[in-house]
Order: structure tokens, then C-alpha cells, then sequence
């Protein structure tokens, strides 16, 4: 019997042990489920409220940024179109300037060519004029040998001089403001009688007309008178010298001219055309021949 009870009393009773064993483990269980289910109502310690403005305050941010980098993007942007425009004024400035040079370059280049070829008519009207004057220093030599000639030829004792020939005007008469300047033509030249006080004597060729300085200056201050009329006294040998002399004075000058033939060789008698006949200014001394001026047109 004895030793059955020491028996029990050495006995070691496992189950109170299991039992907090247990309710430990359940414990710990249900710690782990709390923080399971706390963690999931959480992230990184934060509330869903809390995430959802970090969230937004992130997107802000970047939209934030993102603008930032627009608006630098957008001022580098207007620097350069600031610069471009500069540019583009500079460059309309000079183009205005360009224009305004072709435009002053092509009017002094038209009018150096317009100057250029009204100096190359002159020196051609010159050139002609020149070749008329030595044609009437050539033939003025030989019209002087031809009328010694023929003054030696006609020579005639005092007693039996040819008498003058008388000019008289036509029946019809003559106005009072009738001016008339008389020409003789003869197959020696052309004469002007008495128009500036004294006779002048010129060839009769064509260049010589053209060019002789004091028969184009008879002929522009007769034209200057509607009133005026040149009479052509024509000599048995002188149509050629009338032809010629009469076509400018006509077509060129628009002045009035007459004819009248001369018979023999007597000198002239104007003495009854006095009181018509007219006066002008001595001309310039004979040098190198200028262009007339165009004549003004008489009166109709």
C-alpha cells in the first residue's frame, strides 16, 4: 500500500499545462487575426482617406511640374519668336531699302540713257552740220571763183550797163501788217536782201541750208511773225536754189512763201516794197552751226 502512494506522489499531472498552452496559442491566434484585419484597413500606416490625398497631392504635383515645364518650354518659345521677329523687321527694313535703291538706281540708269542718246542725236546733228559746213566752205570757194568768173565775164562799159530790174508788187496790193523779207536765187547760191541791213550770201545745197547759222536764224524770227511772207526772186538759173531754200523755209518753219521770176541779169530795184518790207536782229557770228529751235506755228 505504501508504496503505491509514493507512487502517486511522484506523478507529474501534464493537463493544466496543455490547458494554458492552449489558450495561449488562442490568444496569440486572435492577436494575429486583429493585426490581420487592422493591416488590411491600412497601408504603410496610413488611412484610405490619408492614401487618397497623398495620391492627389502626387498627381498636383507632377500637373504642377508638368505646367512648370510648359511654361518654360513656352517662354523659350517667345524669346525665339521675339527673336524671329526682330529679324523678319530687319530683314522688311532692308528690303524697303533695296526697293527704294533699284527704284532711285533704275531712274538715274533711265535717265543716263535718256541723256546718253539725246547727246548722241546732237553730236549726229553735229556731225551733219560739220560735214555741211565744210561741203559750204568747199563750194562757197567755188561759187567765189564762179561769180569772179562771171563778174569778169559781164563786164560792160558804164555806158552800156544793164539797167535794174524793177520789183513790183501784185495787183492785187498788200496789207498794211504784211511783212515781206526778199531771197534771191540764181545758180550761184542764195541771197538774203537787206533783212538785218545787209546782204548775206550762202549756198544753195541742201547740208548748206540745213547748217548755215544765219539763214536758220533768218528763218526762225520770220516765223515768229504770221504776218510775215518770204518772196523768192528766181533768176533764169536759180530753181534748184528755190527748191531747196523754200522747202525749209515752208515745211519745217510753216512760213508763208512767194515767187517771182526775174528776167535778165539787171541789179534789183525794191524801192516800191519799202513800207512792206521787214526787220529782224542781226545773227549770232557764224561758228559751228546750232540746231534751230522748232518754230512756232503762224497763226491760221
Amino acid at each position: 500500500m505504501a508504496k503505491r502512494r509514493h507512487a502517486a506522489k511522484d506523478e507529474i499531472l501534464v493537463v493544466p499545462f496543455l490547458d494554458i498552452l492552449c489558450s495561449l496559442i488562442g490568444v496569440l491566434v486572435l492577436i494575429i487575426v486583429v493585426m490581420a484585419v487592422a493591416q488590411s484597413q491600412k497601408t504603410q500606416g496610413r488611412t484610405p482617406e490619408e492614401l487618397d490625398r497623398s495620391k492627389q497631392f502626387v498627381k498636383i504635383t507632377k500637373e504642377i511640374d508638368a505646367h512648370k515645364k510648359k511654361e518654360d518650354e513656352a517662354a523659350k518659345i517667345t524669346v525665339v519668336l521675339q527673336q524671329a521677329q526682330k529679324v523678319l523687321q530687319e530683314k522688311t527694313d532692308t528690303y524697303v531699302k533695296l526697293r527704294r535703291l533699284i527704284a532711285n538706281a533704275k531712274d538715274s540708269k533711265e535717265a543716263y540713257q535718256l541723256a546718253i542718246l539725246k547727246l548722241q542725236r546732237q553730236l549726229d546733228d553735229l556731225i551733219v552740220e560739220i560735214e555741211g559746213l565744210k561741203k559750204q566752205q568747199a563750194e562757197g570757194t567755188q561759187q567765189k571763183a564762179v561769180l569772179l568768173a562771171e563778174i569778169e565775164k559781164r563786164k560792160i562799159p558804164a555806158d552800156k550797163k544793164i539797167p535794174p530790174v524793177v520789183v513790183q508788187p501784185s495787183g492785187a496790193g498788200m496789207g498794211d501788217n504784211v511783212k515781206v523779207y526778199f531771197v534771191e536765187c540764181n545758180g550761184a547760191g542764195l541771197q538774203i536782201l537787206g533783212a538785218w541791213g545787209e546782204t548775206y550770201r550762202l549756198g544753195s545745197a541742201p547740208e548748206v541750208v540745213v547748217a548755215d547759222v544765219a539763214y536758220n536764224h533768218f528763218l526762225t524770227e520770220v516765223a515768229k511773225d504770221p504776218n510775215s511772207q518770204i518772196l523768192f526772186l528766181i533768176r533764169d538759173d536759180g530753181q534748184g536754189a528755190f527748191n531747196n531754200a523754200a522747202g525749209r523755209a515752208s515745211n519745217e518753219y510753216k512760213i508763208r512763201v512767194g515767187k517771182l521770176p526775174i528776167p535778165g541779169r539787171g541789179t534789183l530795184d525794191l524801192a516800191l516794197f519799202e513800207k512792206y518790207r521787214g526787220k529782224i536782229t542781226k545773227p549770232p557770228a557764224t561758228g559751228v552751226p546750232a540746231k534751230p529751235a522748232a518754230p512756232a506755228k503762224p497763226a491760221a
